[in-house]
């Protein structure tokens, strides 16, 4: 039975939540027909659902919505209602005002003052983020206006406990041993739970630690101590929170807490906080918890499964021809028991012991892109203080809050809309966030740019492509260098003593027509040293002047402090692409040696004093097709030797009258894990590769103090060998395109080797 009441009353009840949009006379129809049952607020009774905030109801379109007016819910005990048209209409129009978001609302208040409130009187910053300010403790309210209505906010800040944000429930734990724990279950299993202390840390407890459990639906968040006027206020700030806005920088502050540089400068062990797992670029870690005699063992621990998104995939020849070699090309990081992986336009916080997912940061792709951006394709992440550092597809830098996953600023790396994509891992220098952008191969001017990591302000950007006036635009004989390629995806190595950041960068565009760029094309092809603070460049080396066979110098250029000729030495490694092994002093860029690390290679017959390859005439093959990737590599100070993946693979040269009755026949192409001594370049040793010969299908080394190497065989193997000849200690078959680099870390004392495989994340450990 309908309960009635006086409509005057109704309507001053319902004049807060009704106040906005419709007519009186609609109102008085809502009292008269619709609040017995609905309430006179709209929030629902025990005879019928709220009608404010419902996300079935926000859901739905105009016309369902008045088609249920009119015939009502039998089932659910609604009445059918014969109404006028306009009354019809302005009820529906009062059911979608009433789930309309707080940024499509008119709401009345003083922003301005809200914002002060909020992080002043209020205290809302103190467990809140709005726009890369305040504390994560709880929920980011970035997105809240897009999310709630003008109405849920009011009652958000009157009863907090009537909304506890999915992720935000409080738990307290009390654990073998009688330590106890309080915080929020973030995520969970039936096997454990993730809390994440009143600190901002996350825990990972395994069900079986938990002697008690007391769960809690009340939220610590007491209710906002402001008078009505003030709360209007802070409702109408909160109205205008709809994300943070690429290219707004945040006031600087200084970072307190989380991961320092220092940190990062000298990783404990068991840490992975960079791309390469040092600065140096050396893919070596000091583990030995698995080693030469017990990897055998090696089993796995967990796997996690990465969606592919399908949103704006292109059609071109390009994405339907490199799709199917699709592989995750991510290396993950690891801190504080939570590793940090990537996915197409994805970041995800998991549980390193478990691979229990904590947070999910995604965006949708973006369309029109080309290359590799526009397959997905991404490296991985960079953690500094308080933030994950993340580069999009559309070569947009974004500072994702480490505890929430939520934005915190957003950096556009280009200025001029070029063909630039986003594929690269960033790289930490001192207080800096240094990316580059893919796109070199379809014509862009290439860059390096470096941004506050607290404040997202950009500090400098270096060109690989000179302008006119500038260094090394004489290198340019044309008017190629206006879209000249150099692009930069590949992390760089920081050497912190003596301050100098080294870039490799790569191929001129067009790679083969070179009709409009005559000359060496500076700075193609190239490992840069800059200077971190400025960007200036201290030297530069050119492996392939006027490449025009597409050879990027994005291959690894690892430093390593070792002696060179029996004394101590700083010096830079670099096996590229053209099929030279490289060593410089890399304090003052004086190449120490040069010499091919293949078994066939016919463009050059080596490097002059002057530092420029001796060209050797054209002949029937060409050798290499290419030499090496930009997979990792690795040196061991205990063997002395740098480990690389080598591709022995020729190509027909296509001169007309090249040849006189057939074409000649290409050497059996091959991939081999080598060994090679850095002080002569020799080959020490070599395993030859089984799988398909390709480009696409090149994985990298991980080296280990346990004697060990790990890296992904072309079909589809994870292998264990010995650093010192490369007899294979264990072997995993994973059936994936192995694209990447492994990596390895500790999480409760454990160490665990983490690769992606294919769209996983796969991990191994000791029994």
């Amino acid at each position: 039975m309908t309960v009635r009441r006086p409509v005057a009353l109704i309507l001053a009840l319902a004049a807060p939540l009704l106040a906005q949009g419709p007519s009186n006379e609609i109102r008085q129809s809502y009292a008269q027909l619709c609040s017995g049952c609905h309430g006179v607020d709209a929030r629902g009774s025990q005879q019928g659902p709220g009608l404010a905030g419902n996300l079935r109801l926000r859901r739905r379109s105009a016309q369902a919505l008045r088609n249920t007016i009119q015939r009502g819910v039998p089932a659910a005990g609604m009445p059918a209602f014969d109404l006028p048209a306009a009354t019809l209409d302005g009820l529906v129009q009062l059911v979608v005002s009433l789930n309309a978001t707080a940024d499509q609302t008119s709401v009345p208040g003083d922003p301005a003052q809200g914002a002060a409130l909020f992080h002043g009187k209020a205290g809302c910053a103190a467990c809140h983020m709005a726009l890369g300010r305040g504390t994560a403790l709880g929920p980011d309210l970035s997105t809240v206006a897009r999310e709630l209505t003008a109405d849920q906010l009011r009652q958000a800040l009157e009863e907090p406990s009537a909304r506890l944000a999915p992720g935000y429930a409080p738990v307290e734990l009390e654990l073998q041993g009688g330590r106890k724990l309080q915080g929020f279950a973030r995520a969970e299993t039936g096997f454990g739970v993730v809390v994440q202390d009143r600190a901002g840390a996350f825990h990972p407890i395994p069900t079986g630690s938990i002697v008690r459990r007391m769960d809690s639906k009340t939220s610590i968040m007491p209710p906002a101590p402001v008078s009505a006027e003030e709360r209007q206020d802070l409702v109408a700030f909160l109205a205008t929170l709809t994300g943070v806005k690429p290219g707004a920088t945040l006031p600087a502050a200084a970072s307190a807490g989380g991961i320092s540089f220092d940190r990062i400068r000298n990783p404990a062990p068991g840490d992975w906080l960079t791309y390469n797992g040092s600065l140096s670029g050396n893919r070596y870690s000091p583990l030995t918890q698995i080693n030469t005699s017990n990897v055998d063992k090696l089993s796995l621990a967990w796997t996690f499964s990465v969606p592919l998104w399908t949103q704006f995939l292109p059609d071109t020849p390009y994405y339907r021809e490199n799709m199917r070699y699709f592989g995750l090309e991510t290396v993950p990081l690891a801190a504080d028991g939570i590793v940090y992986a990537t996915g197409p336009n994805q970041v995800f916080a998991l549980d390193a012991s478990t691979g229990q997912p904590i947070w999910h940061f995604q965006r949708p792709r973006t369309p029109g892109l080309v290359s590799d951006p526009s397959l997905g394709t991404n490296r991985g992440v960079a953690i500094l203080g308080q933030n994950v550092y993340f580069v999009t597809d559309n070569a947009h830098l974004v500072a994702l809050n480490r505890t929430t996953g939520r934005p915190v600023w957003e950096a556009i790396l280009w200025d001029e809309p070029q063909k630039y994509g986003g594929t690269i891992a960033p790289l930490i220098v001192n207080d800096l966030v240094v990316a580059g952008v893919a796109g070199g191969d379809w014509g862009i001017r290439g860059f390096i740019s470096a941004y506050r990591g607290t404040t997202g302000e950009r500090v400098w950007r270096t060109w690989t492509v000179p302008a006119p006036g500038e260094p090394g635009i004489e290198t340019w004989q044309g008017p190629g260098y206006k879209l000249g390629g150099g692009s930069t995806w590949l992390t760089g190595s920081f050497d912190p003593v003596l301050g100098t950041l080294y870039w490799a960068t790569g191929n001129p565009w067009p790679n083969s027509d070179d009709r409009e760029r005559p000359g060496d094309n500076l700075f193609t092809d190239s490992v840069l040293a800059l200077d971190p603070a400025t960007g200036k460049m201290k030297w530069h080396y050119q492996f392939t002047p006027h490449d025009t066979r597409d050879w990027d110098a994005t291959e690894p250029n690892v430093l390593v402090d070792t002696t060179w000729k029996g004394q101590p030495a700083k010096l830079l490694l670099h096996a590229d692409r053209n099929g030279f092994f490289y060593v410089f002093d890399r304090t003052t860029g004086e190449r120490l040696l040069s010499k091919s690390f293949l078994h066939r290679l016919t463009w050059a017959s080596g490097i002059g004093s002057d530092g420029r390859p001796v060209r050797l005439p054209p002949g029937d093959l060409n050798c290499p097709d290419h030499a090496t990737n930009w997979n990792g590599t690795a040196f061991s100070p205990a063997t002395r030797l740098y480990y690389v993946i080598a591709i022995e693979k020729c190509t027909l040269n296509l001169r007309p009258g090249s040849w006189k009755n057939a074409l000649p026949p290409e050497d059996p192409a091959a991939k081999y894990l080598r060994a090679i001594e850095i002080e002569t370049g020799r080959i020490a040793w070599e395993v030859k590769l089984v799988g398909p010969i390709d480009g696409k299908r090149v994985a990298g080394i991980l080296g280990t103090a346990g004697g060990l190497l790990f890296y992904g065989d072309p079909s589809g193997y994870l292998v264990a060998a010995d650093e010192r000849n490369g007899r294979t200690l264990w072997k995993m078959p994973l059936h994936a395109t192995l694209k990447t680099s492994p990596m390895t870390f500790t999480a409760n004392g454990k160490q665990y080797v983490t690769l992606a495989a294919g769209s996983n994340i796969m991990t191994f450990a000791l029994p």
